[in-house]
């Protein structure tokens, strides 16, 4: 790795020389195969030059992390000294609040400026629209390098369910996909911390001079908790932790190569959380569904260039929309006016005043600002239960010293003498409730306008988001009202923490342990298409037909246009030989998304069964155009050409099919009748001592 300081700014700069590739992973149901895609030539926005005071950004967001495990936030765990180190040297916000307990939904609007109602991206898969003002896009254009370097496949622009993120980032580093059982979590699905940091490093070795905008994304704190050594053991009863202090290290590995080489210093870096984690409070186990300080309360740190500001905390209440505007305006730059957040950049520089309630310096040498005097309202909703579950979406509003929660059964807690949120007030406090639920009324209405289209998850969306243990709905948009109506999520919440445990056990191909959850949560909420859906595919699974059936015909019943349940339908009755019936679940599968390849394939494969080869055919090319390398559709349209009597046409499937799966016996059987019909004896020969050595060994 070769860094360079360049004298021309004043600022650290690298040399550069940078060819991007990356790969389209496949997602199969049959097998899952990786095909190697042409790298994407990403859109080039007008260039404005930029003076030699535009600070290098990094934006670091840390997914599911809870305030509390700050050490500079007052914890005392000690799980975060890189993080504590670079807060000496910087600004801390104390009482910082996302928006929407949702990964996606809450980075755009750290990225974008706005309201979750605004940006419309409030559910996993909604594309992020190119009329939002998106803070990378911005830099881009006025000559930013920049890259992106996320750890999940639910920030994946093209093979996740982030569509849209990419705009503005010259490399996107992503390329996840769904595993097949036995695959590794952390070489599909997600990518640790260490491994993103990698990556980001690699880039940045190779930049030239000009300013960067680097934005890392460390998935690590949400669940499955499962850190690597040495945290795992160290933290084995609270792996939660463990996480925590193994992202921690992550960043510290991150700022230590900046230092190294002469960046630190005249860096403008910004830490975030996108949301917390409930680990139990008020009966959530992880996230989504409630809207309580341990979901929506985040750490906030910025560190400035030169160390502006630094050891300095705020008090106030401040929020991550204001989180864009702060960073443009530290950069010099124009906020746009479509940003609905406020620069915290005047409060991060404003004198502290002394007095008894005016703040001063703390016990370890950090300068406060009282709380009260700059307090923001935050606002926050989540449409989660409504559109995962069909229960009542939940809106909030922190205003004061009080926590207002809109629910069918509304919530109030005073703040400053109840911090958990375990005194409802609402009852005995009418006219206090009736106000504050006034003002979030007028504020979603001022803040609600917007030109963005709706949008909903596809089929594929659906399924990866099911991997990573999130319901996923592809219902049409309710409109706001209809949102509100329906079963309060705090009289459900276990039916919501047994369907998670049981989608992750049926991810992990652990059926029989998932059938028994699924089984409850049906008692509970027999209606509940994710539920039949979960427990149909389970039992599928294990081959238990009969029993797979039906739960999935009520779900796809109940909900039509769900192309993922569908689908599954069409596999259980294709297992049957029911391919007839299986052919129109596949046709709807296709039609609400015509890029699943899969979806493409077993369409083929039933019209192959029921002789619509032509049709087949045609479904198999489509296949093949967006997964050269899908195995299945491979051996399939080299089986059916050979068939036909046209051999010399599929040897160049049956021979990728071969190359892609060496093991496969059935591939070397096909591609050696293929060269025995066009005489090549020795080939034939060849292929069918493979296919002998790739036989199943007998059991013992």
């Amino acid at each position: 790795m070769i860094w360079t300081k360049s004298r021309e700014s004043g600022y650290a700069r690298l040399p550069f020389s940078m060819r991007v590739f990356r790969f389209l992973v496949v997602l199969l149901i049959f097998e899952v195969c990786l095909a190697a895609q042409a790298p994407r030539v990403p859109r080039k926005p007008a260039v404005t030059p930029v003076d030699s005071t535009h600070p290098n950004i990094i934006l670091i967001t840390l997914d599911t992390t809870r305030a509390d495990r700050m050490g500079f936030l007052g914890s005392k765990r000690g799980l975060t000294p890189n993080l504590d180190a670079m807060a000496r040297q910087g600004v801390a916000f104390t009482r910082a609040y996302a928006h929407v307990p949702i990964t996606t939904a809450s980075h755009t609007t750290i990225l974008t400026g706005t309201y979750p109602q605004f940006n419309r991206v409030n559910d996993f898969g909604i594309p992020l629209s190119a009329r939002l003002p998106y803070l990378p896009d911005l830099l881009r254009a006025q000559g930013y390098h920049t890259g992106a370097f996320v750890g999940s496949l639910i920030l994946d622009p093209l093979d996740g369910t982030a569509p849209g993120f990419d705009r503005g980032f010259e490399v996107y580093d992503a390329g996840f996909h769904l595993r097949r059982h036995g695959m590794d979590r952390y070489k599909s699905v997600e990518r640790r911390a260490d491994d993103v940091v990698n990556h980001a490093l690699a880039w940045l070795s190779q930049l030239p001079n000009g300013p960067f905008f680097l934005w890392v994304h460390l998935y690590d704190a949400h669940d499955p908790y499962d850190p690597p050594a040495p945290f795992r053991a160290r933290f084995a009863a609270q792996p939660y932790d463990g996480e925590i202090a193994y992202a921690d290290s992550a960043v510290g590995k991150l700022l230590d190569e900046i230092r190294k080489h002469g960046l630190y210093d005249e860096t403008l870096i910004a830490v975030m959380a996108d949301h917390g984690e409930s680990l139990g409070a008020h009966g959530e186990n992880t996230h989504g569904i409630f809207l309580y300080d341990e979901t929506l309360h985040v750490p906030l740190l910025f560190k400035l260039p030169a160390s502006h500001a630094a050891g300095k905390r705020v008090d106030a209440r401040v929020r991550l929309v204001d989180v864009a505007p702060t960073i443009l305006q530290e950069a010099g730059l124009p906020v746009p006016k479509e940003m609905q957040g406020e620069s915290l950049s005047a409060m991060m520089r404003m004198r502290p005043k002394v007095g008894p309630h005016g703040g001063g310096a703390t016990e370890t040498g950090a300068v406060e600002t009282g709380a009260a005097e700059g307090d923001r309202s935050a606002y926050a909703e989540t449409d989660y239960p409504h559109r995962a579950f069909g229960w009542s979406s939940l809106r909030a509003l922190r205003s004061g010293k009080y926590l207002y929660i809109r629910a069918p059964e509304r919530e109030l807690y005073n703040q400053s003498l109840d911090p958990e949120a375990a005194h409802n007030l609402a009852g005995g406090a009418k006219a206090v409730a009736d106000t504050i639920a006034s003002q979030l009324d007028d504020f979603r209405s001022r803040t609600s306008q917007t030109l963005v289209e709706l949008a909903q998850p596809d089929a594929e969306q659906i399924q990866k988001l099911q991997a990573l243990g999130y319901v996923g709905s592809s219902a049409g948009a309710a409109r706001d009202g209809e949102k509100l109506i329906g079963v309060d999520p705090k009289t459900k919440i276990e039916v919501s923490n047994l369907l998670h445990d049981a989608m992750f056990d049926v991810e992990d191909a652990r059926y029989q342990e998932a059938i028994p959850l699924l089984k409850r949560v049906l008692a509970e909420e027999p209606n509940m298409p994710v539920a039949n859906m979960q427990y149909g595919m389970a039992q599928a699974r294990l081959k238990n037909y009969a029993e797979a059936i039906p739960p999935l015909q009520k779900a796809s019943q109940l909900l039509p246009d769900n192309g993922m349940g569908r689908y599954e339908l069409g596999l259980a009755l294709f297992e049957t030989g029911d391919w007839k019936g299986a052919a129109p679940q596949f046709e709807a599968a296709v039609a609400r998304a015509p890029k699943w390849a899969d979806a493409q394939f077993s369409l083929a494969a039933v019209y192959a069964r029921i002789d619509r080869v032509p049709e087949a055919m045609e479904h198999l090319d489509t296949c093949l155009g967006l997964s050269p390398d899908h195995y299945r559709a491979n051996l399939l349209r080299g089986r059916l050409l050979s068939l036909l009597g046209r051999a010399l046409d599929a040897l160049p499937n049956l021979q990728t099919a071969a190359a892609v799966e060496p093991d496969s016996r059935e591939a070397h059987l096909f591609l050696a009748d293929a060269y025995g019909q066009l005489g090549r004896s020795a080939e034939e020969a060849a292929e069918r001592a493979r296919a002998e050595k790739a036989k199943a060994p007998a059991a013992r």
